[in-house]
């Protein structure tokens, strides 16, 4: 009989950051990767800037995206920084 394996490294827990998914052993939301992907950050070097992740966790967080991303799109708004706070007024 056949095991059907769908995304291997992701986790979601009720008591860890609310259920919201992240990479199994590890407190890295699925959403961390999908935001540096969205600047433009290439999925071979994500590692380079969460050092903790191996590249199949990195292309499993994708693929989770792919499979799921109305449940992640809501998780990045939810807890994106107002612009208000990212581009404050200049001053002189």
């Amino acid at each position: 009989m056949a095991t059907l394996v769908i995304h291997p490294y992701i986790v979601s827990d009720k008591r860890l950051l609310d259920g919201e998914p992240v990479i199994q052993g590890t407190k890295t939301t699925v959403r961390a990767v999908v935001e540096l992907w969205r600047l433009g950050i290439l999925p071979e070097e994500i590692p380079n800037h969460l050092p903790h992740l191996q590249l199949a966790q990195v292309f499993d967080a994708l693929s989770y995206y792919s499979d799921h991303q109305g449940e992640i799109n809501r998780y990045i708004e939810r807890n994106r920084v107002p612009d208000h706070l990212v581009h404050p007024a200049v001053r002189h």
